[in-house]
């Protein structure tokens, strides 16, 4: 089990020691629905759905990094944070497992989120440009941050089979925070595909043929006369970052889209 209980006082947790827990993919879907946006977030941070993933997570927790050895991992799922009516989306893959994993809160403590965070700040979408734990008073401006995965998996790569088991939480937290939305922003071709998949499940219409992935990729979603602008934009991972395929101008041009787009 999670170092980190239900309710055992770990900063911004939003379960309690009631909170129902998904131990199967049909729990996961009838848990996921007719639920308010704070309850899918504690619902999600309970999931046990997926042996795979919660073994490794857990046995992550305890085995824990040495750089972070004195420290208590999360050890849970990773709900999505940010704003409640958010105007701008951001979607990730999964939480890194000693990252989020480890901290609690998504791309906090890791590499990818001190660019991440670190661009929004300097696009006017966070209110401090680094994250390093839960309670570091780090706070978004009218900006969500979810994974399409809520587990850090074995080599950041969930399988099909847990991408499906997973999808009805995303499905659920966009459903509830779409009305609000104007830009979502892709990281990554698995954040564009997860975003596509989503929208879709939701009854938005997709341009046809699909949209392709791509940094700087643009695509519009339409429902009714609603339509929310997609944007594509490399992951800021090590890989990604070390070898300059993304650079901070470009993530913040990327950024700064969704800003301008997101405060007309």
């Amino acid at each position: 089990m999670s170092s980190v209980p239900p309710g055992a006082g770990w900063p911004g947790d939003p379960a309690t020691a009631e909170t129902p827990v998904a131990r199967t993919p049909a729990q996961v879907r009838r848990l996921a629905r007719g639920v308010p946006l704070a309850e899918v977030d504690a619902r999600v941070s309970v999931c046990r759905a997926c042996p795979r993933l919660v073994r490794w997570r857990e046995e992550v927790a305890a085995t824990k990094r040495a750089a972070f050895a004195h420290e208590t991992y999360w050890g849970r799922p990773v709900p999505g944070w940010g704003a409640a009516e958010p105007r701008i989306l951001v979607v990730g893959l999964a939480p890194a497992a000693h990252g989020a994993n480890r901290t609690g809160r998504i791309f906090t403590g890791d590499r990818s989120g001190d660019w991440l965070f670190a661009s929004l700040h300097r696009v006017g979408l966070a209110n401090q440009a680094t994250s390093v734990r839960a309670d570091d008073g780090l706070a978004l401006v009218d900006t969500r941050v979810v994974a399409t995965v809520r587990c850090a998996p074995p080599a950041n790569k969930p399988s099909v089979e847990e991408r499906a088991t997973c999808a009805p939480w995303i499905e659920a937290e966009v459903g509830l925070v779409t009305e609000h939305v104007r830009v979502v922003v892709a990281l990554g071709a698995y954040g564009w595909d997860a975003a596509l998949r989503t929208y879709a499940a939701l009854g938005w219409t997709v341009a046809r043929p699909r949209p392709r992935f791509g940094h700087g990729a643009e695509a519009t979603l339409v429902s009714g006369d609603r339509s929310v602008t997609l944007l594509g934009c490399y992951h800021p991972s090590q890989q990604n970052t070390f070898t300059g395929t993304l650079t901070e101008e470009m993530i913040d041009d990327v950024l700064g889209r969704a800003a301008a787009i997101g405060h007309p």
